[in-house]
Parts: structure tokens; C-alpha cells; sequence
């Protein structure tokens, strides 16, 4: 017997050396938190997203690892001596608790035992739900748990990433690969939401060791540009101009070094809508190492003056064409005019353009005088949309742009020349990152239109060049449904909307007209601003293969990778389960630094890296997260906080309003001496309180929620952003 166990120790030892040795080789292994590891015996819990994952973790843990291995794959002919000889656990459905037992006996026995929770490999990139089994295993053994996340695997030859493993070019060689250990837990306190709270923590400490946030903004432009250069990177569809990547490229050097003579401020505003112009000059500042700052337009004047003052704007670039329209913009003395700086410059961008084609990326920044780094430097400067109250200057860092384009892009399964529409302004923090930054450094055209709510001229571009993403808002999807047909809509693969909570009824009726499913997403300007959004189902290699949800209604879909969730009590901030519902808290690379010269607003949402949203939220076992609405669009009345979104989801359901175009109500709140709140609503509808009060009642709605006060007004306040504008619904609600 000693004889046999010494063998199995030496084929163990070559078995694992050998693997190690091989690995070693493929891949750059980058351990964190080792050190932390229980010395005795302890259950290891990793997500999973490769066929190598077992090795990359033996690669990263000092000790060996004894891995819990499902039965069909255990015994396959050319595996099964393997996992025999490094100690794998089979485990099957019919004998689980054998392999309970033997798992329970390995832990005590002082050995590494690892489990998958999510018992099965993800086909999307995101965490999974985790199956229960592990807390038997821990308890049993009275053992310590650690979560332990790999990171940057998806994507590798061994991932499911491109709809398939192993058939496809790896993308780094070495391929590096970052591994973290989590605190370990004791075996009480290891449940499925305390686990998956810690999974994301871990995937957000990883993502921020990524060395490419430490990148700059301009140079990652750069060459995103310049690696297809030949490709269109923008078709402007108010005149169906086109610039490939290489000449947007070129056109925006020679502006920069004009932007660097001429503007000795480091922020410079631009007063642009959507188009290939905007783009451009975008493009300028940033490669002349100055923070592009879009100012809103449809804002009020003083509103902008603010904006102005906060970001100390001595320049402006803009066009004629813009002045015209916009006769009581607040213009700075030193505004340029594009279209009389450009003309001039015909021959010094065929010269770049020559350039661009022979010089190498590096060269090029170099010579450019792009900064090797931008990290926590101010990148862009955008201002919150303003609707409860004054704008704020939300200066997002090249490390929140970069990290975030790379999350949405992880998120998206796009191909090479698939198109994106550019119809949201780019003083928006979705038409910002999402239409000027995600097209030109991931290899996608961008179709732009100046206005988003032309709707059947956007509806028309989208069938002509065959757009596969459309961001949106709620308002404007009513536009679609209203001015667009079901054939103009075919080629979309993605449809998301944003800015506000997506209606269930406005949902259904889209997709019964369209026949396509409308996804909801979350973002706001501090998040850079992409969170999370749902995705279309991923289709399984194989039929009997079990379904993975991408989506679920309702929900805003899973976080982006990179980013972690707590959910706190709104009153103490204490930790909640993520099951619960509370206040929304986030961190991550994509995470703010502050409001722009406001360290008293900036005390009031950021706290040790974690941002709170100011959102009532919570996540169900996969890891869907619900917004259970602003706490802005709360109303305490008789110490009962009442959500402002359900009851107009009520009243649009009890009046039968789904199907408007338009926004047909919003509640709001004045003051009530006897309850603290007051509901009003207001609507373009004519509606008696006394039936408003009946059918809302035989819906099941209690007293409290039911609005005391209705306003008819000519139009529900929108901001131009497509959201609602709070403040001037309460300027309205307060006139009632």
C-alpha cells in the first residue's frame, strides 16, 4: 500500500511539473493574496470561463489542489488517467454525497479542495449563478472558504468568446493572466450573496491592475485608428459623407497641433452636434493632451454660464452653421470657427495622411507629444444632466474612459465594420463614450445624425447601413414606435435603452410591433458611463447544453466586468445582502474621482473608492441587477416611501397610455403639512382625480400612492437627453 501511495505521489508530481512547466510557457501567471491562504485544509471556490482554468489556479497556488471534476468528464479514456493521478473528486448527480464525503475528508485532512460554483463553464463572460453545493461542503468540513477570481482569460483560445473554443488566434503570447485570492470566510458566512459580493470585488481589484489604464486616452485613439485604417470610421448621415479611420486620423492631427498654438487653456469647449465635425475636434483635443469639454446646448443659458464658469472655458470651437441656430449661447471671446480653420489645412492633412499610412502608432505619439500615460489625469469633462437640480462637473480620468470602452466591449460580441448610431449629443455621457470613443478604438463605424428626434430619418439610416447598435431613451423609443417600420429595425442586434427605467408596458408593445426585444441598460455620468445592460441570449455549443441568461426583464442586466456592487442601507449605509434591497453602491476603473472644484458634493457620494448612486436596487441569484427607482423619485408620505415610477406604471396601465408617443405623465411631490409629501401628476391627458383615484384603487393601489393633485400641461418636461427633467416637474407641480 505504501508503494502504491508513493507511486501516485510521483506520478502525481510529474503530472503537475509537467502541466506547470507547459503552461508556464503559455501564459504569464500574476498571483495576488497568497499569502492569506489558510495554512491547513480549505475549500477554494474560482469562477469559471476556461477549459484551463484548473491549471492557470495551479499555477498560481503554492500548494496543490485537488479539483472536484463532474463523472462523464472524470471518466473520459484519455482524462481519466490524469485526474487519477493528481487526486480529482468525481462528482455525479447520483452519487453526490460520495463526493461530499470524499471532498469533506480531503478539507480535513488539511488538503486544497476547489470546486467550481457555477458548475459549468460561462458562454458569456459574465459570473453565472452559484449552485448551493459548496456551503454543504464547507459546513460538513467546518472549513474556511476563498474566493478566488482569474481575470483577462476570456477571450483566450480556451474561452467561449466568438461563439466558440479553441478555433480562434490567441491574442497576447505570452498570455497574461491576473489571479486573486480573496479573505477567506468562515464556512457560516460563505453563503451564495456574500459569495458572489466577494467574486466581484475581486474582478473589480484585477480589472484595475490592467495595465492598460494606465494608458492615455489620445495614443489608445490613435491606434485604434490607425490598426484599420483603411475602414470607414464614420458616415455622417446628414450629407452621406464618409472619412475612413486613417483620414479622421489625419484630419485630427493637423487640428491638434493648431489646438495646442492657439488654445493655451488645458480645457477647451466644443459646441458641436453629432457628426463627422464633432468627432474630429474630439479626437483634436485629446491628441493636443487638452480635455474636450461638450457643452449642453439645449441647456438654459444660465445653465450653461455655470457650466462655463465651473470648467473655466476661455475657448470654444464650433462652426457658423451652429451660431446661427443657437442665438443666445453665452460664446466665449476665443470661439474658432471649424469651418473657416479647416480649409486652410488641405495640404498639411494630405501630408499626415501619408504619415499615418507609413509611420508606426508609437512614432506617431511620440512625435505628437502624447504623454506615455494619462491614468487619473482629467480626460473629459461632462456635466450631469441637471434634472434635479444644478449641473455638476463630472471630470472623468483617462483611466474611467479606457477601463470603461474596454468593459462595453468585452460585454458586445461585434465584428470587424459593424456600425453603431451616433444620434445622442455628444455632451451625453452614453454619446460620448458609446459613439466617439468606443467606434474609434475598437474597430466599428459610427453612422452619426444631429438630431435624435428626427426619428424617421434615423430609422432610415439604420436600414440603409445596416446598423447592428442603437442607444437610446425611453422617450425617444415611443418615436420609433410611432414614425418607423418593423423592416427599417431588421438589422439591429442590439437595442438598448438608458437614462431612465425602461416601462414593462412600453417594453411589450415594442417588441409585439417590432418583434424584437428591447434590452435595458444603466449608466450615469460618473460610471463613465456604462454599468450594466442586458445582452442577447447567447446560443449553447450544444442543444442539451443548459440555458445561460443573458436577460431578464425588468432587470438592467449584469454588471459590466470590472465592476463591484454593494448594496447598503439607505439610512446608515450599513452592508445589506445583495439580495436585498437598498442603496446602490459601485466601484471601479470606470468610477469617478469627484466633481470638478466641489470636494463637499464629492464627500457625499464617494467614499473609499465606493460611489453611491443615489439608486434603490438589488440583485436576484444570477446576478441580474433591478433599479427599484431613484431615491430622487421618492416621495415620504406617512413615514412610507413611495416610488414615484411604480405609480406611473399604474396609471399608464389603468388609463391604457402604452402606446402614446409621447410621455403622457410623471408623478412629483410638493409639500403636505399633514403627511410631509403631497403626490401630483402631472399629465397631457385629461383625468378626474375621482376616477383616477377609482381604478388606481381597483388596481390595488393603497391610499398613499394614489396622487391627491392632477395638472394637465401641454407637454411632459424632457430634458434633451430624453430625461425626465425633475426640477421643472416640481416648478410645474408647484403652480397646481
Amino acid at each position: 500500500m505504501d508503494s502504491a501511495a508513493r507511486h501516485t505521489s510521483l506520478a502525481e508530481r510529474i503530472i503537475r511539473g509537467l502541466g506547470q512547466f507547459l503552461a508556464s510557457i503559455i501564459y504569464r501567471v500574476k498571483a495576488h493574496g497568497v499569502e492569506q491562504l489558510p495554512k491547513g485544509g480549505f475549500l477554494l471556490l474560482p469562477n469559471h470561463l476556461t477549459w484551463v482554468d484548473a491549471v492557470i489556479l495551479q499555477l498560481a497556488c503554492p500548494r496543490p489542489i485537488r479539483f472536484v471534476v463532474f463523472a462523464d468528464i472524470y471518466n473520459l479514456r484519455w482524462l481519466n488517467p490524469i485526474f487519477r493521478a493528481v487526486g480529482a473528486l468525481p462528482i455525479s448527480p447520483r452519487k453526490a454525497k460520495d463526493a461530499v464525503k470524499l471532498a469533506v475528508e480531503a478539507i480535513q485532512a488539511g488538503e486544497i479542495v476547489c470546486i467550481f460554483p457555477e458548475g459549468e463553464l460561462s458562454r458569456s463572460g459574465m459570473l453565472l449563478r452559484l449552485k448551493r453545493g459548496y456551503e454543504l461542503i464547507a459546513r460538513q468540513a467546518e472549513a474556511e472558504v476563498v474566493p478566488v477570481w482569474l481575470d483577462q482569460l476570456w477571450g483566450s483560445v480556451f474561452s467561449f468568446k466568438g461563439g466558440k473554443y479553441f478555433f480562434k488566434w490567441p491574442r497576447q503570447f505570452p498570455y497574461p493572466v491576473t489571479v486573486a485570492f480573496g479573505t477567506p470566510l468562515k464556512a457560516e458566512e460563505a453563503d451564495i450573496a456574500t459569495v458572489r459580493s466577494r467574486f466581484l470585488e475581486l474582478g473589480e481589484f484585477c480589472y484595475q491592475h490592467r495595465p492598460m489604464l494606465r494608458g492615455h486616452l489620445g495614443e489608445a485613439c490613435l491606434r485604434g485608428l490607425k490598426k484599420h485604417q483603411f475602414d470607414v470610421a464614420v458616415i455622417d448621415g446628414f450629407d452621406q459623407s464618409k472619412l475612413t479611420r486613417g483620414s479622421l486620423l489625419a484630419v485630427a492631427i493637423t487640428l491638434s497641433r493648431y489646438i495646442r498654438r492657439e488654445c493655451s487653456r488645458h480645457r477647451v469647449a466644443i459646441v458641436l452636434p453629432p457628426g463627422k465635425a464633432g468627432l474630429v475636434v474630439n479626437l483634436a483635443v485629446l491628441l493636443a493632451d487638452k480635455v474636450p469639454v461638450n457643452l449642453n446646448f439645449t441647456a438654459g443659458r444660465a445653465a450653461i454660464e455655470a457650466s462655463m464658469a465651473i470648467a473655466e472655458i476661455k475657448h470654444c470651437i464650433t462652426a457658423h452653421a451652429v451660431t446661427k441656430r443657437l442665438a443666445d449661447f453665452p460664446w466665449p471671446e476665443h470661439t474658432l470657427m471649424l469651418d473657416e480653420i479647416l480649409p486652410p489645412m488641405k495640404r498639411d492633412i494630405a501630408l499626415w495622411r501619408a504619415a499615418v499610412c507609413v509611420t508606426p502608432a508609437w512614432v506617431l505619439a511620440r512625435a505628437l507629444c502624447i504623454p506615455r500615460e494619462g491614468d487619473h489625469a482629467e480626460a473629459f469633462l461632462l456635466f450631469t444632466s441637471g434634472s434635479s437640480g444644478a449641473p455638476k462637473g463630472v471630470a472623468l480620468t483617462h483611466r474611467n474612459l479606457l477601463g470603461n470602452v474596454a468593459q462595453f466591449a468585452l460585454m458586445l460580441e461585434f465584428e470587424r465594420g459593424e456600425s453603431v448610431l451616433g444620434s445622442l449629443p455628444f455632451f451625453h455621457s452614453f454619446g460620448a463614450t458609446v459613439t466617439i470613443l468606443f467606434p474609434m478604438m475598437e474597430p466599428v463605424t459610427v453612422v452619426t445624425y444631429p438630431n435624435p428626434l428626427e426619428i424617421a430619418k434615423l430609422a432610415g439610416l439604420i436600414e440603409r447601413y445596416k446598423i447592428s447598435l442603437v442607444v437610446t431613451t425611453p422617450t425617444f423609443l415611443r418615436g420609433y414606435m410611432r414614425k418607423a417600420e418593423p423592416k427599417q429595425l431588421a438589422s439591429l442586434k442590439l437595442l438598448v435603452t438608458g437614462a431612465e427605467k425602461l416601462p414593462a408596458d412600453l417594453q411589450k408593445s415594442f417588441e409585439e410591433q417590432f418583434g424584437m426585444k428591447v434590452l435595458q441598460g444603466y449608466g450615469l455620468t460618473e460610471t463613465s458611463p456604462v454599468v450594466a445592460f442586458n445582452l442577447p441570449e447567447v446560443k449553447a455549443p450544444n442543444a442539451n447544453d443548459p440555458v445561460q441568461p443573458s436577460s431578464r426583464d425588468g432587470s438592467i442586466g449584469k454588471l459590466a466586468p470590472g465592476i463591484a456592487a454593494r448594496i447598503c442601507d439607505p439610512n446608515t449605509d450599513e452592508p445589506l445582502s445583495l439580495h436585498a434591497t437598498g442603496m446602490l453602491w459601485l466601484k471601479g476603473a470606470n468610477i469617478f474621482d469627484g466633481y470638478l472644484d466641489d470636494p463637499k458634493r464629492t464627500a457625499e457620494v464617494l467614499k473609499d473608492g465606493w460611489f453611491k448612486t443615489g439608486d434603490l436596487a438589488r440583485f436576484d441569484e444570477d446576478g441580474f441587477c433591478f433599479i427599484e427607482g431613484r431615491l430622487s423619485r421618492f416621495s415620504k408620505i406617512g413615514g412610507e416611501m413611495v416610488p414615484h415610477e411604480t405609480v406611473e406604471s399604474r396609471i399608464v396601465e389603468a388609463f391604457d397610455l402604452a402606446k402614446e408617443s409621447e410621455r403622457t405623465c410623471a408623478i412629483t411631490a410638493i409639500p403636505d403639512e399633514a403627511k410631509g409629501e403631497a403626490l401630483v401628476l402631472l399629465t397631457t391627458h385629461e383625468i378626474d382625480t375621482g376616477d383616477l383615484r377609482k381604478k388606481l384603487s381597483d388596481a390595488g393601489l393603497p391610499n398613499l400612492w394614489i396622487p391627491k393633485i392632477v395638472k394637465r400641461v401641454d407637454a411632459v418636461p424632457v430634458l434633451g437627453t430624453g430625461k425626465l427633467d425633475i426640477q421643472r416637474c416640481k416648478e410645474l407641480a408647484a403652480q397646481a
